[in-house]
């Protein structure tokens, strides 16, 4: 039964997988400018442009439909292919190591994490690496195809927990969990529950402390990372010469902007 699963699985995946059709990015980021600013422990933050990315964009009400953990050289020490820099989790291939030519002329953002050394850094990116090989998480895909089927639309306090209906086995993963789970293993916040708690101290009865509290790893979405107050925003398409007095605007107005009668 379990074999089935994961065959069925494997072909809604693929059917998931096929690119949208018309979907152009914004403003596509340069390989090049990437690979001079991005580090070992950063999370690149990807708008897809296949079907499945459509169904994530939706439920999280984002741009961001992938992440992507960058380990840089980290992965060749390790015995991995020294051309690739990246760890994901892929609805078809499950864990694998990419290069950074995999996201070629797509949206992304660099959420990188603030105050790490570099042992916690080596921890995070080897949590991720010793996952490789791993399977996809493939309930997670049964419970994103429902949504090519005409459905009501979802109220948005639900959407979030849609996402969250994996199977919870730890020998899978999808692209957010398997990254949330390497922060976790160094107890860096990634969108922790704060709740606020008396400290009973006689010289401060009424004082209180705010109490960190980790979320499951299966809660998260690549837009986490994004509206993380943890992580600091890098925008890899903003050329650091940006100069907006030199750029020309056009003297004329486009033919659809005509006022009609």
């Amino acid at each position: 039964m379990g074999f089935m699963l994961d065959t069925v699985g494997k072909l809604i995946a693929r059917y998931l997988q096929h690119e949208a059709i018309g979907f152009e990015p914004f403003t596509p980021s340069d390989p090049e400018r990437l690979r001079t600013i991005i580090q070992p422990g950063d999370v690149l933050l990807v708008e897809g442009n296949n079907r499945i990315s459509g169904v994530i964009k939706y439920l999280t009400q984002s741009t961001w439909s992938h992440a992507a953990l960058y380990v840089g050289a980290h992965l060749a020490e390790a015995g991995g292919d020294p051309a690739h820099c990246f760890v994901e989790a892929d609805s078809v291939l499950g864990v694998r190591s990419v290069g950074i030519a995999e996201f070629h002329g797509m949206h992304t953002r660099i959420c990188r994490p603030v105050g790490l050394n570099e042992a916690e850094i080596r921890q995070v990116t080897g949590q991720a690496i010793a996952r490789l090989g791993q399977q996809y998480d493939l309930k997670n895909v049964f419970d994103l195809a429902r949504y090519f089927f005409p459905v009501p639309p979802v109220p948005q306090r639900f959407r979030r927990r849609l996402l969250a209906l994996g199977s919870g086995d730890p020998t899978r993963a999808i692209c957010s969990t398997l990254i949330a789970s390497a922060f976790q293993s160094i107890q860096y916040p990634v969108l922790p529950e704060i709740h606020q708690q008396n400290t009973d101290l006689p010289d401060c009865p009424h004082c209180l402390q705010e109490i960190h509290r980790i979320r499951h790893h299966s809660l998260f979405a690549p837009r986490d990372f994004d509206v993380s107050p943890y992580f600091q925003i890098i925008k890899p398409s903003l050329d650091p010469d940006f100069d907006h007095r030199r750029l020309q605007w056009a003297t004329e107005p486009p033919a659809d902007s005509e006022p009609r009668p």
